[in-house]
Order: C-alpha cells, then structure tokens, then sequence
C-alpha cells in the first residue's frame, strides 16, 4: 500500500526504516515535527525522524499546524491510501479522515490499558511482567480506537525504561507491517476496546520523577527502572540534586526508628533505608558530574549515617 508515515522520536525511526527497506509498502511521504534547538549551542537539529528520512531520500513534511488548509491541501496530493501514526502530535479529524482506508496508530502497550504518553513508563513503574505493542485505527478520543493487531512482549525483571524502549522500537516494524498486510488483504476485524479495562499513563514530568524513599524496596526499584534514564529518577544529596539510575533491593534488616532516605553506613554498597528495609543504588549520577557506580560515588563522596536522601539541609 502508499502510506504517509508521521512520527518524530527515536522510536518511530526503527518503524520507519524497517517499513523502507522491505518495500512491501510504499513510503510516500514522511510528517515529522519542525527543527528544534538543542545543545549548548541551541543550533536547530532535526527529529529523528526527519533525519531518517531525509537520509532514505522520502520527501518531509514538517508543518506548524496539522489543521491548516495549506498543510491538508499537500498532503492530499500525495494520494496515501493509509497513514501510519507512531510516536507523533494527535491529529485532527479532518487530516486522519483523507486517506481512503483511515489512519492507524501504534502504541507501547497492551491497550486498553496504559492509554496516554508514558506507557512504557508507567509499565515498568507498576512492575508489569508483561506489555506489548497495539495497532488501532484512529478516532477523536486519544488511544480508544478499535484495535487491528496486538503483540505481545515480556519484561525483564531488571530492564530499565531505555532498554526496554528500545527493544520496543526494534520489534515495532514488523508490527505495522503485519498490520498493513492485513489491512491490504482485507482479513481486518478491528475490535472495540473495553473501555472499563483501561488504565492511564499520563505524560511524565521531572517533577513526578521525584524518589519517595517510604515505599517498599520492590516499588522503589521498579520506580527506578521506569524513570531511567530520562527523566531519571532522583533525590537530593547534601543539598544537590542526585539522580538515580540503578537500584536493585538489598538483604538488609533495618532498625524500625530509622528514617527512610538514611544511607546506612557499608564500605562497599550504597545502601539506603527505606520501609522495611533497605535498597542498593548501582549507579547514580551527582548534579554536574557522568554517571558512577554507587561504590565509586562511597569512594568519592564519603556519605555517612548522618546523610539522609531527600532531607532539606
């Protein structure tokens, strides 16, 4: 089939180049978002998407509005006969309705459940054995349309949002491309989704990557894993901010008075209490410094007893 690919993070450009290289389905153009500055220097980079394309030689578009007349009159003239949506803007009805066999999308779950921006996120911070990658056709309320093909895919108990992130992005090629063979052949039955079923994965900001050391040590473990490595999970150390990037929970026994957040004094492991317990922190990153084994940061920093994470100076 002509498709119109939209998509702009690392994660829709493993789809894009799996769909171009086995030629099963034309790549007629690619929507993206526009350049945006970054670095130090804030020079204007291009999405990874457009990068991508550009290299494979598709024509981009990279429009400011997906509603405006000039935007909806250029696309129409590639003549698409099916968008393919992975990791992009929500589109409006009258761009998703012009291709004549409808726009499908691709999302980082078993939905109904985790509907919303993070779902690998949230997956992982639930502590999911279990998620996977669904195709649906498009429609006005976000991640509720009728679902085409599902996979599904185990988590590793100690995989992190990047690994499993891009694992997902590897294995979602073959996806859209089962799901466009389908659509082709016409063996399409979408089925409706079960709306009672659904959970939500909002959008993740810095803010909610913040550590509460009260939990368990299975919750802040998988905490962990779900923020790592961006946004990061963090707390503060001596009044700086000390993101989190590993923790695995530890066999330690804990006095019931200790405050959870107290680095429990060990030569070799960076222990810290939490309830009922304790976890090991494997890697960290300290504000303005690379990332370090958490022994490399005992070695550097020399945290105490008297060292409590999250705790106003």
């Amino acid at each position: 089939m002509k498709i119109v690919f939209m998509g702009t993070p690392e994660f829709a450009r493993h789809p894009l180049e799996y769909i171009h290289r086995s030629r099963r389905h034309e790549i007629l153009a690619v929507v993206t978002g526009p350049d945006k500055p970054a670095g130090r220097g804030r020079s204007l980079r291009p999405t990874p998407v457009k990068k991508a394309a550009s290299a494979l030689n598709i024509p981009i578009m990279t429009p400011e509005s997906l509603k405006s007349a000039e935007f909806l009159e250029d696309i129409r003239k590639f003549d698409a006969e099916i968008y393919v949506v992975v990791a992009f803007r929500i589109l409006p009805k009258a761009l998703y309705a012009i291709p004549p066999k409808g726009a499908i999308n691709l999302h980082g779950s078993l939905l109904p459940k985790y509907r919303g921006a993070a779902p690998i996120n949230w997956a992982l911070v639930n502590g999911e054995a279990e998620t996977g990658l669904t195709t649906f056709f498009l429609k006005e309320k976000v991640d509720t349309g009728n679902v085409i093909y599902q996979e599904k895919i185990a988590i590793d108990p100690d995989e992190t949002f990047d690994e499993l992130y891009q694992r997902m992005a590897k294995l979602a090629g073959p996806v859209i491309e089962t799901t466009l063979d389908l659509i082709e052949k016409g063996g399409v039955e979408p089925i409706r989704q079960d709306d009672s079923q659904a959970t939500p994965a909002p959008k993740i900001s810095p803010f909610d990557a913040m550590i509460d050391w009260g939990f368990p040590a299975q919750n802040v473990v998988n905490f962990v894993r779900g923020m790592s490595s961006v946004p990061g999970a963090y707390s503060s150390f001596r009044g700086k901010r000390l993101k989190i990037l590993r923790a695995k929970a530890a066999e330690q026994e804990t006095a019931s008075n200790i405050r959870p957040g107290t680095i429990i004094e060990d030569k070799h492991r960076l222990l810290v209490a939490i309830s009922g317990g304790a976890v090991e922190l494997t890697e960290v990153q300290p504000e303005g410094k690379g990332r370090m084994t958490g022994e490399a940061f005992l070695r550097g920093y020399r945290p105490d007893s008297n060292d409590i994470l999250g705790a106003k100076d």
